[in-house]
Formats: structure tokens, C-alpha cells, sequence
């Protein structure tokens, strides 16, 4: 059990503590400043792939600020600006919790070197003014974790929050009664942040000093390991008929990539491969249903290390796979988080997907025998082993022409040795 500023620094903390012992039957571990931050930090590091910049853990009795650059974690201070404590300090006076803030913040001297970087909002308050800025925008995704604010659009809405007049701000029915009164001083702090540091968004983590202690239990190897990637795996072997067969899938979708000429980022080769470990999940649900469930599985799943253009990619790739991949009317509201480059690729492992899972029925050890050969005239051929021949026909050929189609390229579905046919 962990006790944080609140516990560390009242009046009755130490009395407090003794007691809660007592009801517990446990000791508890009061974290000093310094460590509150620390495992903030680690916090931050275990939900994105990869954090770089100054990471905020705001409480209701300090705020805890800590320089992040991938795992390593550098300069932090803590200050007395938690919500409820400066409130207090400041009697009830947004313009005197305005001063104070900025007094406070020029302590800390960490913020100049997050010019252009990202700053990540931990903690209730904050989450509770991201949720605000959703509703006032119509987001239309409900997942705090990796939500992203530019530095423009937070100007705008924090100068409106931190006016105090929060019941008129619209959207506030779907924070809590109990939270929107520290609203008001949770924007008047980040505001001054801003204003001192400069970064280039403000993304919400979901991941705080919880999460973070836990974290620093993991061995070092486990550290390391993508939260996304670990995600899927786990989902993959609870749903999917065979895991195998999406590593299969994952392999074999790499290759097909780079024979189309795709090339891919860090990220979405990340993205790509979750979504293959993903891709058989909705196989239990009815025909009709599959696309759906998938695509709300995954859109919906306590993800972490993906932003919300990458969840939108998983969960459209799956929905593609099973409702067709020239479904436009499929999930609007998700399709409006991934860019354009980012669609065109989910619809592109969709429709190789489509090919596969007709030819492997979901059997592991099959598609490795499936290969891609350059043929004349930029034409690329998939060949099927003569041993497979019986898998030559009509509905292959229709589900690579749909591949061609999306990718316009020409290709063949071949035997070894046998017929071919051009689908484009």
C-alpha cells in the first residue's frame, strides 16, 4: 500500500497512517516527494512506445514534474499545486491560484528543456479536463489513455475552464459533480505549465504512480517488452483459434509488404503486427456480427503504447477483413481518427488478409508455403506449392483481385508448376 502527498505532508498524516495500518493489517509505504515522481515517471514509460518529455502527476496536494526521454528518467521536482491545495491556499480566488502557480513553476527549471516536446497529464483532475475537451468536441472515442490535445486548441479551452463558470461550459454533464469544482485550478496550473515550457501537445496518461510501482517490480527483460504488442498476444491466445497461425500471419504479412513496395514506420509495423495477433478474435461470433465485435473489441481494449490513429488501424483492419474491404460505411466515427495513409494501409492488410484466411482456413504451418514472385511487367505472382493445388479456384482468384484492385498492381494466383491466372 502506497500514501502519497496527502498523507505525507497533513497534520495528521502520521496519525493517519498508524491507524489505517491498524484497519489494514499491512504496513504502508509513504512515498517521499521524489519518489512520488519517480514512479510517475516509470508510470508514463510503461504506457507509450516510446515517451520523450516532461511527464505532470497532479494530486489533490502537490503536482510532480519529471523530464522523460524514452527510459530514462532525469531532472523532477515536486510542488505544492495539487488541486484541493491550492485551492485552499488561494481562498477560492481563481486570480490569486493563478499567481501562486506561477510563482511555484519558476521553481521549476526542468520545464525549459521541454520546449517542442510533449507534456503528459497524470492524475483525476486532468483526466476529468480531458474528458471535458471530448465532450465539447464530439471525440468519438472514449479511451483517456494517449488522448492528444495541440497546443492551440488547450490554450483556447483552458483559458474557458480556468474563468471558473464550469457548469457553463458545455459538455460538463459528463464529468462528475464531485470533480468539477477543481477544474478550474487544475486548468489555471496547466496553463502556467504552458506557458513555461512550450511543448508541442499535451497527451493524457491514463498510466500514473500505481501502474508505475508496479512497473519497477518487472524484471528488466519484461521492461522491455511493447505493452501493445504483449496486448495482443495475450487477447490472441484467449480468442483466436490458433496463435500460431498469427505469427504466421504476421510473418507473412511483413513479407507481402515489402514485395508490394510498402514501406512502413516504426509504428505501423508495430500496428501491423498487432493486428494480425488480433485478426481471429471475433471467430466465435455470428457471420453477420464478426466485423463489428472485432472492430469494438478492439477499438475498446485498455490498450496502452498505441495512440488512437494506431487503435483506429487495428480495429478497421479487423472490421475490414470481415465485412470487405470497399465497405465504406464501416464505423464512421473510427475511421475519423486514422489519417489517410493510415486507412489505406489497414485496408491493404485487410485484403491480404481476406486472401490468406480463404487459402489457410486459420491452419498454422500453411502459409509459409504461400509465396510472392516477381513476374513480367511489374506482375507479381502468389504461388501455391503443387501440393496445394486444390486450393486453385474461383474464390482465390476473386479475393487477390480484390488485393490488385486496392494496391494497383497486377497480380497472378499461381500452382507450382501448374495453371496461373492473371486477376488484373
Amino acid at each position: 500500500v502506497l500514501a502519497t502527498a496527502a498523507a505525507r505532508e497533513a497534520i495528521n498524516g502520521p496519525d493517519f497512517i498508524h491507524r489505517a495500518e491498524d484497519v489494514l493489517k499491512t504496513e504502508i509505504r509513504v512515498l517521499t516527494g521524489r519518489q512520488e515522481a519517480y514512479y510517475s515517471a516509470l508510470g508514463v514509460i510503461s504506457g507509450f512506445h516510446p515517451a520523450n518529455g516532461i511527464a505532470g502527476d497532479l494530486g489533490g496536494g502537490s503536482l510532480e514534474l519529471i523530464d522523460i526521454n524514452r527510459d530514462a528518467i532525469g531532472d523532477g521536482i515536486t510542488l505544492p499545486l495539487g488541486g484541493l491545495r491550492l485551492q485552499d491556499m488561494a481562498k477560492n480566488s481563481l486570480v490569486q491560484a493563478q499567481k501562486i502557480a506561477r510563482q511555484e513553476l519558476a521553481r521549476a527549471k526542468l520545464l525549459k528543456g521541454g520546449q517542442g516536446r510533449v507534456f503528459y497529464a497524470v492524475g483525476g483532475t486532468w483526466r476529468n479536463l480531458a474528458r471535458l475537451h471530448m465532450e465539447m468536441t464530439n471525440y468519438p472515442l472514449g479511451i483517456m489513455h494517449h488522448y492528444e490535445i495541440s497546443a492551440d486548441s488547450a490554450q483556447t479551452f483552458l483559458r474557458q475552464v480556468a474563468k471558473g463558470e464550469v457548469e457553463k461550459v458545455r459538455g460538463i454533464e459528463g464529468v462528475s459533480k464531485n470533480r468539477r469544482s477543481l477544474l478550474p485550478y487544475g486548468a489555471v496550473v496547466l496553463q502556467e505549465i504552458m506557458a513555461a515550457m512550450q511543448p508541442s501537445k499535451i497527451i493524457v496518461s491514463a498510466q500514473g504512480v500505481r501502474e508505475g510501482f508496479l512497473y519497477s517490480l518487472l524484471d528488466p527483460e519484461e521492461q522491455k517488452a511493447d505493452p501493445l504488442i504483449s496486448a495482443a498476444e495475450e487477447l490472441a491466445l484467449l480468442r483466436s483459434r490458433s496463435v500460431h497461425h498469427a505469427h504466421d500471419l504476421v510473418e507473412w504479412t511483413g513479407k507481402a509488404f515489402k514485395a508490394f513496395g510498402i514501406d512502413e514506420t516504426e509504428d505501423e509495423t508495430r500496428y501491423r503486427h498487432a493486428a494480425c495477433l488480433l485478426a481471429d478474435i471475433g471467430w466465435r461470433a455470428h457471420p453477420e456480427y464478426r466485423g463489428r465485435q472485432s472492430l469494438n473489441i478492439i477499438a475498446h481494449a485498455s490498450f496502452i503504447g498505441v495512440d488512437h490513429p494506431g487503435r483506429a488501424y487495428l480495429a478497421l483492419a479487423n472490421a475490414y477483413r470481415h465485412d470487405g474491404i470497399f465497405n465504406d460505411g464501416i464505423a464512421p466515427e473510427i475511421k475519423a481518427l486514422a489519417p489517410p495513409r493510415l486507412l489505406e494501409r489497414a485496408r491493404v492488410l485487410a485484403a491480404m488478409m481476406r486472401v490468406v484466411y480463404l487459402l489457410t482456413a486459420a491452419m498454422p504451418g500453411v502459409m509459409p508455403r504461400l509465396k510472392w514472385e516477381s513476374r513480367g511487367n511489374g506482375a507479381l505472382a502468389l504461388v501455391l506449392p503443387a501440393s496445394l493445388s486444390d486450393l486453385y479456384g474461383e474464390r482465390p482468384a476473386g479475393r487477390l483481385a480484390q488485393l490488385a484492385r486496392i494496391t494497383n498492381r497486377r497480380l497472378v494466383l499461381a500452382v507450382e508448376g501448374g495453371p496461373s491466372v492473371s486477376v488484373k
